[in-house]
């Protein structure tokens, strides 16, 4: 069941922007100032990830609900924290009351912009033995690299249900997308790979996100990706988590 947004000057300019032109679901993007300093030297373009998302999403959510506005208010605080590099340009924030936490962690905004959003997002917090990805010993760009090459089509992402209305909200979400190139020395199995968890946004009267916090299992994303084949190794995975999930 949908959740009706009431018609606030703030959902009807977020509306309108999208309409301009642009990125439809990351409305912010195309506004972007030219003193913005971005992670690639220049602003992203998601042309391949929206068809992936378009042709994939399980849920088509209608213009003026919650469910709509959600899902596009996090795709562009993913795009900030992935691309840009300093908070003073995020525009989907209220920055001097924004605090975020990964699966109970809290993250400050400095120390994702520093690790970058995919190592920010995917650190372990199993003891060492276990960790089957290393933010420590990636940067930014090398995971950015990694998963451009094992999903060439993209990572999508999608709201399939809203739980509460403004001011804290309460969603599940669904990640996804097709192993279709080698992820590290695992060769791609052409697979769909997918993971589901929880959101909690909370934010201000003009949509800007003063809380964010996301509960997921990361293993669910690398069981798709270490049950590819090694390289020049009968095994499946040389990872001890995953061997105990088999």
């Amino acid at each position: 069941m949908s959740l009706l947004l009431s018609s606030s000057p703030q959902h009807k300019m977020r509306c309108e922007e999208g309409i301009m032109g642009g990125d439809k679901y990351r409305a912010s993007l195309h506004l972007e100032g030219p003193t913005v300093e971005w992670r690639m030297g220049k602003p992203p373009n998601y042309e391949a990830v929206n068809k992936l998302f378009e042709e994939g999403r399980t849920k088509v959510w209608p213009k003026g609900t919650v469910e709509e506005q959600v899902q596009n208010i996090v795709k562009s605080l993913q795009m900030e924290f992935a691309y840009k590099t300093t908070p003073q340009d995020f525009k989907n924030i209220n920055l001097h009351k924004f605090i975020a936490s990964i699966n109970g962690r809290t993250v400050s905004c400095e120390e994702a912009l520093k690790l970058g959003s995919f190592n920010t997002f995917l650190k372990n917090p199993l003891p060492e033995e276990f960790h089957y990805f290393k933010p420590q010993e990636e940067t930014s760009e090398s995971t950015h690299n990694d998963f451009n090459t094992c999903f060439p089509r993209g990572f999508a992402w999608e709201v399939i249900e809203v739980y509460s209305p403004p001011p804290l909200i309460a969603y599940k979400f669904r990640h996804w997308g097709f192993f279709e190139g080698p992820y590290k020395s695992h060769s791609p199995t052409g697979e769909m790979v997918e993971f589901f968890g929880m959101g909690i946004l909370k934010v201000d009267s003009s949509w800007k996100a003063e809380e964010g916090h996301v509960f997921f299992d990361p293993a669910e994303l690398f069981g798709g990706l270490l049950k590819g084949k090694k390289t020049g190794d009968s095994s499946a995975s040389a990872c001890p988590l995953f061997d105990r999930l088999k």
